[in-house]
C-alpha cells in the first residue's frame, strides 16, 4: 500500500508540475506577445509601408479621431489610406527617429515618404484608449531639407533619453519658456533658460546659439514676418524630451507649431521643430480640427 501510495502521489506531482509549467510557458508566451504603446504606434505607422490593414484594424480604436486635416476620421478612413499606399506604384518608406511615452501618449519623430512624393519629417502623437487600442491622432509635417547654417538637419542629434525622474521639471520648465519667452510675455527671462550662448538648433533656417535665434528673428522682423505663439495645446514629455504643440501665426498664416527641445542641467540645449500651415477650413476633410 505504502508502495502504490508513493507511485500515485509521484503521478501527481508529475500532472501538477506539468500543468504549472504549461501555464508558466502560456504566461510566458502572453508576455512577450503584448505590446507596449510605443511599439503599438510604431506598428501602426509601419502599415503605411507594409500594407498591413489587419495590424491597422486590430491596433486602431473603430472611433479613431483624426487630426490630420488633409484625411478623413475613423478606423475605416485610416485603413483606406493604407490600402490607397499599398496600390501606388512606388512603395511608402517609413524611418522612426526618436519614440517617447508619456501617459496614455505617444510621440513619435518620423521620416515618411507616401508613395515617392518626397521626405517628409514628422511628429505624431497617439492617445490610447484603456482598452489599448489606439484612439486619437495629431501630426505635423514638413519637406525634408538640407542641412542648416550650422550643418545640423532636422533629425539627426541627441537620442539618449536621460533622467526620467526630471520629467515634470523638465515638462514644467518648457511651459514656463513658452509662456515667458515664445508667447512673449516675459522675454527679459531668456536668458535664464539657457546656459549661455549654447542651444543647438536643428530649425533649417536658424543657425546654433541664442544669438543664432535672435538673428534668424531679426531678419524676419526686416521682413515684417512675425512669428507668434498665441496657445499651447499639449506638452509631452519622457525624461529630458520634452513636446510642445503650439497654435499661432507665421507672417499672415495660422500655424501649427511642434518644438521638440531637449533639456539639460535644467536649461535648454537643443531644439528640432515642425511648423505647418494650418489648412483653410474648407479644404479640411474630417471635422475635429488640427488641435
Amino acid at each position: 500500500m505504502t508502495a502504490l501510495a508513493g507511485c500515485s502521489t509521484s503521478s501527481n506531482n508529475a500532472d501538477n508540475t506539468a500543468s504549472s509549467t504549461s501555464a508558466t510557458t502560456q504566461e510566458t508566451e502572453s508576455t512577450k506577445t503584448e505590446q507596449t504603446q510605443t511599439e503599438k504606434a510604431l506598428a501602426l505607422i509601419d502599415t503605411f509601408a507594409t500594407g498591413d490593414t489587419d495590424i491597422a484594424k486590430e491596433l486602431l480604436a473603430e472611433d479613431y479621431i483624426q487630426h490630420n486635416l488633409a484625411y478623413g476620421t475613423g478606423r475605416d478612413a485610416f485603413i483606406s489610406s493604407v490600402e490607397y499606399l499599398a496600390s501606388a506604384d512606388e512603395k511608402t518608406t517609413v524611418e522612426n527617429i526618436r519614440a517617447f511615452e508619456d501617459g496614455d501618449k505617444v510621440f513619435l519623430q518620423t521620416v515618411y515618404n507616401f508613395a515617392g512624393a518626397g521626405e517628409q519629417v514628422a511628429f505624431d502623437i497617439f492617445r490610447f484608449d484603456n482598452e489599448g487600442k489606439i484612439a486619437e491622432h495629431w501630426d505635423n509635417l514638413a519637406a525634408k531639407a538640407e542641412p542648416n547654417p550650422s550643418g545640423h538637419t532636422q533629425i539627426d542629434g541627441t537620442m539618449e533619453v536621460t533622467d526620467l525622474d526630471k520629467t515634470e521639471e523638465n515638462r514644467k520648465l518648457v511651459e514656463d519658456f513658452l509662456y515667458d519667452v515664445m508667447q512673449g510675455n516675459n522675454l527679459d527671462k531668456t536668458p535664464d533658460y539657457f546656459d549661455g550662448d549654447t542651444y543647438i538648433q536643428h530649425n533649417t533656417g536658424i543657425a546654433d546659439g541664442v544669438s543664432g535665434l535672435n538673428e534668424a528673428l531679426a531678419a524676419l522682423a526686416e521682413q515684417n514676418i512675425q512669428m507668434i505663439y498665441t496657445t499651447t495645446h499639449q506638452v509631452l514629455a519622457q525624461g529630458n524630451f520634452v513636446l510642445a504643440v503650439s497654435e499661432g501665426t507665421f507672417g499672415d498664416k495660422p500655424t501649427a507649431y511642434y518644438d521638440l527641445w531637449r533639456v539639460e542641467n535644467g536649461k535648454i540645449a537643443e531644439h528640432w521643430d515642425v511648423m505647418e500651415t494650418i489648412a483653410d477650413k474648407s479644404t479640411w476633410q474630417n471635422p475635429n480640427g488640427k488641435f
